[in-house]
């Protein structure tokens, strides 16, 4: 029985054969085990998976985890990076692993997920909105070694946290969120502001303020970016001053891949003035991007002194692999890859490396696709893919193809496979969105 989704296309069928990858089968909602299972080594060259299929190379991934890492140390900053970047436990546990010091998300599903998964301490980025959200998250608070906290921007918000979780006799951990007009979530001025804390002084008991955070991603230009943080700090030192905080040293939040060297010079502790514990939450600094990303680094390393001194920077770890279906005009090449497979809101994806399997003529190794080869158009399950005429380009080829916007790609796979420098298999990663 063949199964559905973008796994590969692999068939449940003839376990542990090259169409059964043993890919599909994961627990629902989160529980149980698939954190990721180790890979019995076959090849993507050898034609061995089943493509198209979403890649992750393992020294890369490697090298970016390593390079953030020394990068949050270089700043004495802590990194929580957003789990709902690729949705893959065995990914978050790395991230521990190296480091991290919780996981950040943004529903209260994938709390679920995460703490079913081993990680025990989140940071929900986002408001606890509605009933059945909040029951599960008062399940998972029912375990005392799990540590969680969640963001509010709003008297109405409060109140309904402090009756929901005063009723279960819990007491729940809150981050006040600054926003910017125009923008997304948080408060917007002093009176939003004052409302939102004289609400949660009616439940000292069930909501404790335990920082101030923003998002600055919303905003295009560094002034703009900056002075969201000033404020964001000057709120910190005015609450910490006026002895609201329920934990010492408060959490000072912000950051998403786009502007976390200017949240860490802002947030600097020379720069906040009162002790606090800063956490930066990137998101897709472990599979990194060569489009939003790519151009979000190379603003950062135009910018910051101390990212250029840590050496080259984040690397692009995702890859998309795909056949050549059709080659119906000598400079058209159909390849058997779409919307269904990749993101295409923030550019389509980029071709990288060509193989030619077996046959008469293999190609003996992937190598660099000419300069304009180019995909213009991509359909559910179809790209087009500009060629020239005299290209050595066939019906069966492989492609792989880099790709912008790596949270809109992850969610389109049901698993991705980790491969080492050889093209094989090492370990295959469920992931939960």
């Amino acid at each position: 029985m063949a199964m559905t989704g973008t796994v590969g296309s692999l068939s449940q069928e003839g376990a542990g054969s090259p169409l059964d990858k043993g890919l599909g089968r994961r627990a629902p909602d989160g529980a149980g085990a698939g954190a990721g299972t180790s890979g019995p080594g076959w090849n993507l060259l050898r034609e061995e998976v089943s493509l198209p299929v979403a890649v992750l190379h393992q020294e890369v991934m490697a090298r970016n985890l390593e390079w953030m890492q020394r990068f949050t140390a270089a700043y004495a900053v802590q990194l929580a990076p957003h789990g709902k970047t690729t949705m893959a436990p065995a990914l978050f546990a790395r991230q521990l692993k190296a480091g991290a010091w919780g996981i950040t998300l943004a529903t209260a599903a994938q709390c679920r997920v995460a703490h079913a998964h081993g990680v025990r301490r989140v940071l929900l980025a986002n408001q606890l909105v509605g009933a059945q959200n909040c029951e599960l998250v008062s399940a998972l608070l029912a375990d005392p070694g799990f540590s969680f906290a969640c963001l509010v921007d709003s008297a109405a918000n409060a109140e309904a946290l402090g009756r929901f979780f005063a009723a279960r006799g819990q007491r729940l951990e809150v981050l006040l969120e600054l926003g910017t007009l125009g923008g997304r979530a948080g408060v917007r001025d002093e009176a939003q502001q004052e409302e939102l804390l004289g609400t949660l002084a009616r439940w000292p008991q069930v909501l404790a303020l335990v920082g101030v955070e923003t998002y600055e991603g919303v905003l295009k230009d560094e002034a703009a970016v900056r002075a969201l943080l000033r404020r964001t700090v000057a709120v910190l030192r005015a609450l910490s001053a006026r002895g609201l905080f329920a934990r010492r040293p408060p959490l000072l939040s912000g950051a998403g891949s786009a502007w976390y060297d200017v949240v860490a010079e802002e947030f600097a502790p020379g720069a906040v003035g009162v002790p606090c514990e800063v956490v930066l939450r990137p998101g897709c600094y472990l599979t990194h991007d060569v489009g939003i990303y790519r151009s979000a680094q190379a603003q950062l390393f135009a910018r910051s002194a101390t990212a250029r001194a840590l050496g080259p920077g984040l690397e692009p770890a995702l890859q998309l692999w795909a056949y050549v279906q059709s080659r119906p005009e000598a400079e058209l090449a159909i390849i058997g890859l779409g919307k269904r497979d990749a993101a295409f809101d923030a550019g389509l994806p980029v071709p990288c490396r060509h193989y030619r399997p077996g046959g008469a003529s293999p190609v003996a190794s992937p190598r660099a696709v000419p300069a304009g080869w180019r995909l213009t158009k991509m359909m559910d399950q179809h790209a087009f893919m500009a060629v020239e005429a005299g290209d050595d380009v066939a019906v069966g080829d492989m492609v792989s193809f880099d790709i912008s916007h790596p949270c809109l790609t992850c969610d389109k796979w049901r698993n991705l496979l980790v491969i080492d420098a050889d093209h094989r298999v090492i370990e295959v990663l469920p992931t939960y969105f």
